[in-house]
């Protein structure tokens, strides 16, 4: 599988303030950095793949206003989603829930245009790091990125209300050693006040990329922030300046994509018009 590759010595095209003007600049097509050493999968193959993880706690503690809330945006999002990417871009869904048991939604990662929203139910104690090892199973080019076209670095979006019940550092360890978790964009929510925001900024890796709904409201706004933020990004190609003419990494790059999202993400939370409700009332 192919992910594209930004590392181009040659190409100094600055990306000019990304964060500030809301965009991102392209880059060649042809420039792409190969996972599994098959640099001939993908070739002739013109439109790239992305997929986005939901991981999505549906503990008991989610029972009720929270769950419900949930669905329903989710609900209204999908239809948000696909105007996300361009005509080359193949947006893809993948649901993973965790409670007592790890469950995805599909079997398979869905086309945006053809993914409908199961409703879902909260049950059981919250196995947050069973769920980031069946990611990191699934996350691979035998799993859930087998896609033959180019594939940019997936979005994954975690959401939860209550800290873990199992092990999650021992999970998050075997995903960490992943190279699509390594290069993807991450984002986390945080649903009412028991969830702990510190676990989700291990699991993203920048306090900028978390944020808390402590209502219905916030709840709806945060999501949609995430996921088409991160949606947006993540399906452009970007290239960096080089002021010191040093040959930039792939590292470097999705570095700063990460670096984006989050600068986007605060920004848009910042703006948007959260409820005026200091803890979770009515959930």
């Amino acid at each position: 599988m192919n992910i594209e590759n930004l590392n181009n010595p040659g190409a100094n095209a600055a990306m000019n303030n990304a964060a500030s003007a809301g965009s991102v600049n392209t880059a060649p097509a042809d420039d792409l950095l190969d996972f599994d050493d098959d640099p001939l999968s993908a070739t002739g193959v013109s439109r790239k793949s992305l997929v986005i993880f939901f991981l999505i706690d549906t503990s008991g503690s989610m029972k009720g206003k929270k769950m419900g809330e949930l669905n329903t945006v989710m609900e209204e999002l999908i239809p948000e989603i696909r105007k996300v990417g361009e005509a080359d871009t193949e947006v893809k869904v993948a649901v993973l829930t965790f409670s007592t048991d790890v469950k995805w939604m599909y079997s398979t990662p869905i086309p945006i245009e053809e993914f409908e929203w199961a409703r879902l139910r909260a049950s059981g104690v919250t196995s947050l790091g069973a769920a980031l090892k069946e990611l990191n199973a699934r996350m691979s080019r035998n799993g859930f990125l087998n896609s033959p076209s180019l594939s940019f670095a997936p979005v994954i979006f975690l959401m939860t209300d209550g800290y873990p019940s199992d092990d999650y550092k021992a999970g998050l360890k075997e995903l960490q050693a992943n190279s699509w978790y390594k290069f993807g964009l991450k984002a986390a929510l945080g649903i009412g006040s028991e969830a702990n925001d510190n676990v989700l900024t291990e699991f993203t890796g920048s306090a900028d990329t978390v944020v808390h709904a402590y209502s219905g409201g916030q709840l709806a706004q945060m999501i949609k922030i995430i996921a088409v933020t991160s949606s947006q990004i993540g399906s452009k190609s970007m290239t960096l300046s080089d002021d010191t003419s040093h040959e930039l990494g792939e590292e470097d790059v999705f570095a700063a994509k990460q670096k984006l999202l989050g600068q986007q993400i605060q920004e848009l939370v910042g703006n948007a018009e959260t409820d005026d409700v200091p803890f979770d009332t009515g959930w």
